[in-house]
C-alpha cells in the first residue's frame, strides 16, 4: 500500500489563462485560418452557432470553430503554424507568477502536466519550452491522408473529462489516483472538477471559484 510521503507528487495546470494572460483557443484558429476565413466559415453556420450559443454550449461551439479552421489542413503545416505559436506565447503571453510556481514544482522534483481544453498540437511545444511532464488536451483528429479531418479526436478536455483524462494518465504513471499527491491549478469554471478532486487545489482567477 502507497504511504502518504511517498506518492508521485503531481502538478496538474490549467493553461488557458492560468498559466497564461489570455484565451489561447481563439488566437490560434485565427493564425491557422485567417480571421476573415474563419469568420466566413462560421457565418455558414450560423443557424448552428447560435442555437449553441443561447444554450451555452461550449463544447458545441469548440467543435464548430474546429471544424471551421482545420477541416482538410494538413497536420505537418499545423505542427508547424504550431511550434511558432507556442514560441510567441512563450516569449510574450504567460503569467510571471504561475510559471515561477510551475518551475518551482519542477525544481522539487514534482512532475508537472498541463491538462487544458487548448489543442494538444500547440500545447505540446509549449510544454517543452516551459519544461512540464506531459500534456492531457484537445487532440485534432488526422485522416488517414495526413489531412485532419474537422474532428476532435476524443472528448473536448473541460470540466469531468480533466478529471477522466488525469485519472486515466496516474493509471499509467502513478499506480492509480491513489499512488499520486495532486496539486492543481486553475481559474476558470471548466477547471472546478480538476480543483475538487486534487489533494491541494490553487483558484488563481479573479473573484470566487464558481460552485
Amino acid at each position: 500500500m502507497t504511504g502518504l510521503d511517498d506518492r508521485v507528487r503531481v502538478a496538474a495546470f490549467d493553461v488557458d489563462g492560468t498559466i497564461t494572460r489570455r484565451d489561447c483557443v481563439v488566437p490560434f484558429l485565427r493564425r491557422v485560418a485567417g480571421t476573415a476565413t474563419l469568420g466566413r466559415r462560421l457565418a455558414a453556420q450560423t443557424r448552428t452557432v447560435s442555437v449553441l450559443a443561447s444554450r451555452r454550449d461550449r463544447d458545441g461551439l469548440k467543435a464548430a470553430a474546429t471544424a471551421a479552421a482545420f477541416t482538410g489542413q494538413p497536420i505537418d503545416h499545423i505542427e508547424e503554424i504550431a511550434e511558432d505559436f507556442a514560441r510567441s506565447v512563450h516569449s510574450s503571453g504567460l503569467r510571471d507568477d504561475i510559471v515561477a510556481l510551475l518551475d518551482s514544482h519542477r525544481e522539487r522534483g514534482d512532475t508537472v502536466v498541463l491538462v487544458s481544453a487548448s489543442f494538444e498540437v500547440y500545447l505540446r511545444p509549449l510544454a517543452e519550452l516551459l519544461g512540464a511532464d506531459d500534456v492531457l488536451a484537445a487532440r485534432l483528429e488526422v485522416g488517414p491522408d495526413g489531412r485532419l479531418t474537422g474532428l476532435l479526436a476524443g472528448p473536448n478536455c473541460r470540466g469531468p473529462e480533466k478529471v477522466v483524462r488525469l485519472h486515466a494518465w496516474l493509471d499509467e504513471h502513478a499506480g492509480g489516483r491513489t499512488g499520486a499527491h495532486v496539486t492543481a491549478y486553475g481559474d476558470s469554471a471548466g477547471d472546478r472538477e480538476l480543483l475538487a478532486d486534487a489533494d491541494v487545489a490553487h483558484w488563481v482567477g479573479r473573484g470566487a471559484m464558481p460552485r
